[in-house]
């Protein structure tokens, strides 16, 4: 009885505005105070790593652990999403990330931190995200109609991209007025509301069609959708590209700005946040560009823009115009990833979304360790432009190929 006023309540307000639709202001208010959350622990986790060992390797082993979920994980995250209710995902995952947090707090407040203990308290936090974020995306369609997938995605993608302009600043401030535990503290009552909020969320169950699969045929049924579905196939293989080219710039762009040009650590901060301005112009502009134009060509034509910034960074010989070129990339970037999320939601079964998100998640997760390591070794004996040439290649070649394909034209 109360699952099916859950579903006539949801029903009712699927198709009504976005800001006066309750579960997605809830969603919204969640993700809000998670972002803010998760820019505290991407900024002190290193930073205590680093003042227990004085170590960078210990620094890069916590960044791998915090990639490991989305590997490891992926296809069993999805098929537990798609199995049980995404409220309770949700609701269980930000608990055993309130625990992991504390467990931190508790650490620095009777100083027995240790290397072992981050890492395994970081690896029960990002595994925990990472369920929590594949619940998240795949309750969207849920609480919200088709149509608005879209605006849907670019108002979190907007919010997003706002937060980690403004938030690494926030929180070095506070955390050179106060200390590690305190700005600790601030995460721990981020994930707090976000408890509150996920738990007023009504989340109508999944539906199971009348089956109950083992895992295999489970994990075999989300691969053979992602493989049979034509309009999501593609975009998912242009996505895995578009991944590895960037992780490609992400693994060497440092060392190019420091090491090749000589900007200072004040510019690099300049240089970053120039460079997510391109993000919020793109999640704001989406909306208009959806009214005219199938986003299948938006998809496409907005390839052109990454391909410039990428150009840019051939003949970059100081910070603003690198900061220019990654505001360029990041403009195309932002409306790639929202399309791409909203067509997931929308061409994607819902009892299958789970599925089909996490190994969507997987595959191009891989591609990031994939293109550190070829940056690495790439700068090692060759020539670091010459790399960005490499990936103006890489976005043309997606770019040309799109343009046979059914998806280019779906609006």
């Amino acid at each position: 009885m109360e699952a099916s006023k859950i579903h006539t309540e949801n029903d009712q307000q699927r198709n009504i505005s976005l800001w006066k639709n309750s579960n997605f202001l809830l969603l919204w208010g969640a993700n809000v105070t998670s972002l803010f959350g998760l820019q505290v622990y991407m900024i002190v986790m290193p930073l205590i790593i680093y003042d227990l060992s004085k170590s960078a390797l210990a620094m890069s082993t916590m960044r791998m652990i915090e990639i490991l979920p989305n590997i490891l994980l992926g296809i069993v995250a999805g098929v537990i999403v798609d199995r049980l209710s995404r409220k309770k995902i949700m609701t269980v995952t930000v608990v055993f990330q309130w625990l992991s947090i504390a467990g931190i707090l508790l650490l620095l407040l009777f100083q027995g931190i240790q290397l072992w203990s981050l890492f395994l308290l970081g690896f029960i936090f990002s595994s925990s995200g990472y369920f929590f974020l594949n619940a998240y995306h795949s309750s969207i369609p849920q609480l919200i109609s088709k149509e608005q997938l879209t605006d849907a995605n670019a108002k979190f993608s907007f919010v997003d991209t706002m937060i980690r302009m403004i938030g690494p600043g926030i929180v070095g401030f506070v955390l050179a007025a106060t200390s590690f535990q305190k700005t600790v503290s601030i995460q721990l009552i981020c994930i707090s509301a976000m408890f509150v909020l996920i738990r007023l969320i009504k989340v109508p169950l999944v539906d199971q069609k009348g089956k109950q699969n083992s895992f295999w045929i489970d994990v075999k049924e989300g691969i053979m959708e992602l493989i049979g579905n034509k309009v999501l196939l593609t975009p998912t293989v242009a996505i895995l590209l578009i991944n590895l080219s960037s992780s490609i710039i992400i693994g060497i762009l440092l060392f190019f700005a420091v090491d090749i040009i000589g900007v200072s650590e004040s510019e690099v901060g300049l240089m970053l946040s120039l460079g997510a301005i391109g993000g919020l112009f793109g999640a704001l502009l989406l909306k208009k560009l959806v009214r005219h134009f199938p986003r299948g060509k938006i998809f496409t034509y907005v390839l052109v823009f990454e391909f410039i910034g990428y150009g840019i960074l051939v003949f970059a010989n100081s910070w603003l115009v690198i900061g220019m070129a990654l505001a360029i990339r990041t403009f195309a970037v932002t409306i790639v990833n929202i399309i791409y999320l909203a067509f997931r939601q929308e061409f994607t079964p819902n009892h299958l979304l789970g599925r089909v998100a996490g190994t969507t998640s997987m595959l191009m997760k891989l591609a990031m360790p994939v293109g550190f390591l070829f940056a690495g070794l790439w700068a090692e004996w060759l020539p670091v432009r010459h790399l960005f040439v490499l990936t103006t290649i890489i976005v043309s070649l997606i770019f040309i190929s799109l343009f046979r394909t059914r998806f280019y034209n779906i609006a």
